[in-house]
């Protein structure tokens, strides 16, 4: 078998009605494409290449192994199994069942190759929650997918946790994908002792000496010592001090209308700490994002194997135009190689927006 570095990439095609197979063809196009391929369908692939300017041919292939026999300049796509035949005439734009179908097909096969080593690495594009919904696929989303499929029937699930990073801030959740109202109620010193050892660890593969860890609190000003809500006092703060006593650089709750602006590593202003813990999505997604969706990446952190996306979602408004930019997707596949070159799915990422 070739080496990881060697292996080509997976590449899912995501929600056929949005934008991920126009931004997975406009990548192709880019000099950096190469020793990838996509599992999707042949043609909304096809489609995607004359909505992005034509004159891109898209080789269907049998196996990840085919890859290396195809010229240059083109896509090699393998064909999920089971997707619905007229998927090709779902509506741009909208939800529909067929997409979201074919989407979850998509992973369940990329993950598969991934995991028996034929391909290197997992990057995924963007899918829709409600598509996924209309066709009864039961993930909130992929990380919560991939947690499943990476569980050996019988074993517990792996401790995943989803990080969103860029080259000035790192964030990892404690809470993904469920409503605030059930998010702060999973808020437990378990979960958030977990997130802490999960964030410190992959810290360890981009910080030389011991990462610093910040840890946001839930409520306004970190509760303010139980003015605001107590979380901080008896789930965060405990959670914190045992992670400190395990020998993480831990420190917190520490309010999170402040906390990321202290943490960022930007030109001039030397970062405080190397990865945030946020207690809920939103907290720590928006300060990430706002610094440019098309320079962040989503990695999924305790995975037995590496699996990177940009950190956008469908655009269903400007699906079919050809216009979506491919920048996040192309910083999601230079860390995925990145991540498989340094031999860890735990890794974390160093320069993911690097052009």
């Amino acid at each position: 078998m070739a080496s990881s570095v060697h292996r080509p990439l997976a590449l899912t095609m995501g929600d056929a009605c949005g934008i991920g197979p126009e931004i997975i063809a406009a990548w192709f196009r880019s000099a950096d494409a190469g020793n990838a391929f996509v599992v999707g369908d042949v043609a909304v692939m096809r489609r995607a290449v004359r909505f992005t300017g034509g004159l891109l041919p898209v080789a269907r292939i049998d196996r990840p192994d085919d890859v290396a026999a195809l010229p240059s300049g083109c896509i090699p796509v393998l064909q999920a199994d089971g997707v619905a035949p007229d998927l090709i005439d779902a509506p741009l734009g909208r939800i529909d069942a067929r997409a979201g179908a074919a989407a979850a097909r998509c992973i369940e096969q990329a993950v598969a190759i991934v995991a028996d080593g034929t391909a290197a690495a997992l990057v995924t594009a963007p899918i829709h929650k409600e598509a996924f919904a209309a066709a009864g696929i039961g993930y909130p989303g992929h990380t919560e997918m991939l947690q499943a499929l990476a569980t050996a029937p019988g074993a517990a699930p792996p401790p995943v946790r989803m990080m969103l990073a860029n080259d000035e801030l790192r964030t990892v959740l404690v809470t993904i994908h469920t409503s605030l109202r059930r998010a702060i109620e999973a808020i437990t010193f378990d979960a958030v002792l977990e997130t802490i050892r999960v964030a410190a660890a992959a810290a360890r593969r981009f910080t030389p000496g011991r990462p610093r860890v910040a840890v946001a609190g839930l409520n306004p000003h970190a509760g303010e010592g139980g003015l605001f809500g107590d979380e901080e006092l008896l789930v965060i703060a405990p959670a914190v001090q045992a992670a400190r006593a395990e020998g993480i650089d831990a420190s917190g709750p520490f309010a999170p209308d402040t906390v990321f602006m202290r943490a960022r590593n930007a030109d001039g202003h030397p970062g405080e700490f190397d990865v945030v813990v946020a207690m809920t999505h939103d907290h720590g997604l928006i300060p990430v994002k706002y610094l440019g969706v098309e320079r962040g990446v989503n990695v999924t952190l305790g995975l037995p194997f590496v699996r990177t996306s940009p950190d956008h979602g469908t655009a269903f408004d400007i699906a079919g135009r050809g216009i979506a930019d491919p920048a996040s997707l192309g910083a999601a596949l230079r860390v995925a190689r990145t991540l498989v070159a340094g031999g860890d799915g735990d890794a974390a990422v160093s320069a993911s927006s690097a052009p």
